[in-house]
């Protein structure tokens, strides 16, 4: 929790306990409710709590009437932490009472709202005994309140400062009943044979074998051909998701507080004991999680993203062994984030009540309750807000039951979540817009679709490629559901785009081909010029790979021409091993670099690209950002004249092209580790031209166990890399 919160709510809480103290109420501390679902009453009108008209829309007021025992006046109370509720419609739509516009002022009105985890739509029953209860809002420590004293019908609750009276009483009846489900989704579309949708009404013991199940085979199915997506429809489920490799566990709310897993969704690493330094390719998203130990762990390192959830409790980086790189975003921790082993992290666009733990690259974009910039010790490095993003399309169920895929809107200068006032911006797709791709499909099936003007969802699977992807219309949206992948053959490209408006590719694994391609993916074609700021293409959690599972050959894994684009979360990653633990193979899977960036203004976040022979990253455009790179050189060189740039030893990890002119970078790591020949030499991690608009911002490099070494950190910058593996840091440069 950041200072300046902790200070607030702090306050907050002080100055409640006075006015407790001071009306002779008991300190707000002790809520004795337990979750469930209940008529709230009010003790001064003997009118009940009720959602006017029975609607459960937003903005639906949440007031008084003559007690009916109708759904309308049936309220779940749902725990979050430190003894708050979110108390909603028993129906399971989501809405929620919110104290509107999250207002802190006396007389505020409350009203039912999607829940997205704001302080406004959290309450404290405090016990004052004989059954009673006040309300007090966690945002503005006010209690919920019947305006005037008020004994009519219809009259709208709002909030005011505690004081005590019979208008801010309230009696629970009928309580600990569980809540009707929702009816399962009409016309449920077919998601193929790798895609489970699961219900609050199916037996919870179904859908916990059917977890077990997927992740006895997935767990250490490194390079195995299995994919799947696990995902809940609105409602509360009492299970533990274990995530394996290949594995995606989604909720199918429009926020994450639709959805709600009483257990662990989480990743650990018992099939290398406890190193979780391969735990790569898995995903979950759009969930409240309450870890019945009050810690969740999520030990993994690339490729692994968390996204738009919420974990009541704590979030645990590690699994008592090492952990390398990974990534968490859109997302609320009400307790505090712990990195324990993890080598480099990146957080972006978060909401955490803490962080505790350090490495070499801790980096923390837009995060509310980050810790302060302190690079290198400890080594944080922190911006306040996020220069523009958008977050990833999902899918969900609207309150009619209806299939969508959700595409959040572009944000600048952000902090925090897109959910934490509600529903995000952004626009709804109907499914019926959207072609499902499925096993079986072919690369012509696919193109017609996208030419008839069809957005895809790929389901899991492994599509193999005899013709390219082209996807020319803007604002389209390939959305890959369970990691799906695309393997280009006979040394096609996999997917490439015209330099339009608006692409979203997300959640994809590329798998390079045993022919060489020329590139994997091509956002834009050569030369593109034009200006898409306004509507960027975005590339949420698309990954490469070159080797492991096969034999994998592209000269440039991703290459991006159209100005603007922005990517989030991206590995890209030739084999350091493969499906028999031995080493790549330098002449096997062969790789020149990883990603080229030829547009103006591109954004990268989470950026992780690795083991490639020579340059990983070649930024050519202006304008380009970086937040947060980590880089590991190829493990498996040879020997030295194997690696050498002209007369130079070895290639920097991320150049800047010499004809850059603006171009800044934050939290950048590179790591030397030549295995099979630890005598080489590698000049310098990053190279630059010498120009005042070309900036980065705390980097380092470092040699991993004395297998080599680095001998400068940026061109001629920094000293060669101690054999101790302990890093060599620049905060600035130049």
């Amino acid at each position: 929790m950041s200072s300046v919160r902790t200070t607030a709510l702090a306050a907050a809480v002080v100055t409640l306990s006075a006015t407790a103290m001071s009306i002779g109420l008991a300190p707000a501390a002790g809520a004795a409710v337990s979750p469930g679902t209940y008529t709230v009453t009010n003790a001064g009108s003997g009118k009940c709590v009720d959602a006017r008209s029975a609607a459960t829309a937003n903005d639906t007021a949440v007031q008084q009437y003559t007690c009916n025992g109708t759904a309308a006046q049936s309220w779940t109370f749902t725990a979050t932490d430190s003894g708050y509720y979110q108390i909603g419609a028993s129906t399971a739509t989501g809405q929620v009472w919110d104290v509107a516009n999250v207002s802190t002022a006396d007389s505020a009105v409350v009203h039912l709202w999607t829940y997205g985890g704001g302080a406004n739509q959290q309450w404290q029953p405090v016990d004052e005994g004989n059954g009673n209860y006040h309300f007090v809002n966690r945002n503005s420590g006010k209690c919920l309140d019947v305006p005037g004293a008020s004994v009519n019908d219809s009259v709208q609750l709002q909030q005011y400062t505690c004081n005590g009276t019979a208008a801010q009483t309230f009696s629970l009846s009928g309580g600990g009943t569980t809540p009707p489900p929702p009816p399962p989704p009409p016309n449920q579309p077919d998601f193929g044979p790798n895609v489970s949708v699961f219900t609050p009404s199916t037996p919870q013991s179904t859908i916990q074998d059917k977890l077990n199940s997927v992740f006895n085979q997935q767990q250490s199915a490194q390079f195995g051909t299995g994919r799947y997506a696990l995902l809940f429809t609105p409602g509360t489920y009492n299970v533990d998701a274990n995530v394996g490799f290949y594995t995606e566990v989604a909720g199918l709310g429009l926020t994450p507080g639709q959805v709600t897993i009483n257990g662990q969704v989480h990743v650990e690493a018992d099939w290398m004991g406890g190193n979780a330094t391969c735990n790569f390719w898995r995903d979950a998203e759009g969930l409240t999680i309450n870890p019945p130990g009050g810690t969740n762990t999520w030990a993994v390192s690339q490729a692994d993203p968390l996204r738009r959830v919420q974990v009541n409790g704590n979030l645990k980086l590690d699994d008592n062994g090492w952990s390398s790189g990974g990534f968490l975003a859109d997302s609320r921790v009400t307790g505090q984030v712990q990195s324990g082993s993890q080598q480099q992290w990146l957080s972006r666009n978060d909401q955490i009540g803490s962080w505790n733990g350090q490495n070499w690259n801790m980096v923390f974009s837009g995060v509310q309750g980050a810790p302060g910039n302190t690079f290198p010790n400890p080594p944080y490095t922190t911006l306040n807000t996020s220069p523009v993003i958008a977050e990833k399309p999902y899918l969900y169920i609207d309150g009619n039951g209806n299939y969508n895929v959700f595409v959040p809107a572009l944000r600048t200068n952000s902090s925090g979540t897109s959910w934490a006032n509600g529903n995000p911006a952004g626009t709804a797709l109907s499914i019926s817009g959207f072609y499902i791709v499925k096993p079986g499909d072919t690369a012509a099936t696919i193109n017609a679709a996208l030419s008839a003007g069809k957005n895809l969802i790929v389901t899991p699977g492994i599509y193999h490629l005899n013709q390219t992807l082209n996807v020319t219309r803007p604002d389209t949206v390939v959305l890959g559901l369970g990691v799906a992948t695309f393997v280009p053959d006979n040394g096609i490209t996999a997917i490439q785009t015209a330099d339009v408006n608006g692409i979203k590719i997300a959640g994809l694994l590329i798998d390079g081909g045993t022919t060489n391609s020329q590139q994997l993916v091509q956002i834009g074609p050569n030369g593109a010029t034009a200006d898409h700021a306004a509507d960027p293409t975005v590339l949420s959690d698309v990954h490469f790979r070159l080797g492991g599972a096969t034999v994998g050959k592209a000269t440039r894994s991703l290459v991006i021409n159209s100005n603007n684009t922005i990517t989030d979360d991206t590995w890209i990653w030739r084999a350091d091993h493969d499906d028999n633990n031995g080493t790549s193979g330098w002449n096997v899977n062969t790789g020149a670099n990883g990603l080229v960036v030829n547009g103006n203004n591109v954004t990268a976040y989470g950026l992780f690209a690795e083991h490639y022979q020579q340059y990983q990253v070649i930024w050519n455009g202006n304008g380009g950002r970086t937040i947060f790179y980590q880089s590991e050189m190829p493990y498996d060189v040879p020997d030295q004249s194997a690696y050498m740039n002209g007369s130079t030893q070895g290639w920097a990890s991320y150049k800047v092209g010499a004809n850059v002119t603006s171009h800044e970078a934050w939290g950048m790591g590179v790591y030397a580790f030549f295995n099979t020949n630890p005598s080489v030499v590698n000049y310098h991690s990053f190279e630059a031209p010498q120009n005042g608009n070309v900036k980065f911002h705390d980097i380092l490099d470092l040699s991993l166990g004395n297998k080599g070494s680095i001998t400068h950190v940026i061109n001629d910058t920094g000293a060669q890399t101690p054999t101790n593996t302990s890093p060599v840091n620049i905060v600035s440069y130049p």
